[in-house]
C-alpha cells in the first residue's frame, strides 16, 4: 500500500492543481491548495486497470519530474505530454487516467498488505496510527505529526461506492502494487 501513495498523491494532487483539464481529486500537499472536488467514483473494468498498470510506466517518470510554475501549477505542454501518455494506453486523457487511479487507490488504501483482503480504509488507517503510537524510534515531534496527518486522513475517508471495484482491484492487487514505484 505504500508503494502505491506517492503515485497516487501525485496524481491526486495534480487534479487540483492543473486549471481546467483536471479533476480535482488531491489530498493535502506542501502549498495551499484550492477546495478539492470529491472523487468521481466509477465502476472499473478488467480493461481499465490493465491499461493503468501498463501506462503507470510511463507516467510515473513524468510526474517525477513535473514541472511546475510558482502556483504549483503544470504548464499545457506538460498537460499535453501526460495526455499523450494516458492516450497511448487506451485512455481518453490524463483525466481519465486518474479518475481510474484515483478509484484503484479508494479500494487499495482499504486493503490489508499483509492478508491482501479489503478491510475499509479507516481499519488500515487505526492499524498504521496504533504502528506510530507503538514506534518507540519515533521522535515525538515525528509521532505527533504522523499521528496529526493519520487523524486528518481518518476524518476524510470516502467511502467506496462500486462494490465490484474492490473485487477487481484485490484481482490485479500484486501487479497494482508492482506497478508503483518504492518511496524511498
Amino acid at each position: 500500500m505504500a508503494k502505491l501513495a506517492r503515485p497516487l498523491a501525485v496524481a491526486f494532487a495534480l487534479c487540483c492543481l492543473a486549471p481546467l483539464t483536471l479533476v480535482a481529486t488531491a489530498p493535502a500537499s506542501a502549498q495551499a491548495q484550492p477546495a478539492a472536488e470529491p472523487l468521481k467514483q466509477i465502476a472499473l473494468t478488467d480493461t481499465q486497470i490493465q491499461a493503468y498498470i501498463a501506462a503507470a510506466a510511463d507516467i510515473d517518470p513524468l510526474l517525477d519530474k513535473a514541472p511546475q510554475d510558482d502556483n504549483g501549477q503544470f504548464d499545457a505542454k506538460f498537460i499535453g505530454q501526460l495526455d499523450a501518455a494516458a492516450k497511448k494506453h487506451q485512455f481518453a486523457s490524463f483525466e481519465e487516467f486518474q479518475d481510474v487511479a484515483g478509484n484503484i487507490g479508494l479500494v487499495m488504501d482499504g486493503v490489508d498488505p499483509q492478508t491482501k483482503k479489503y478491510v475499509g480504509a479507516d481499519a488500515v488507517l487505526k492499524q498504521q496510527i496504533a504502528e506510530v503510537q507503538a514506534d518507540a524510534k519515533m521522535t515525538a515531534a515525528d509521532k505527533k505529526q504522523a499521528l496529526t496527518e493519520l487523524d486528518e486522513a481518518l476524518k476524510a475517508i470516502e467511502p467506496v461506492t462500486n462494490a465490484g471495484n474492490i473485487e477487481l482491484v484485490i484481482k490485479y492487487y500484486d501487479q497494482l502494487a508492482a506497478a508503483q514505484p518504492s518511496q524511498d
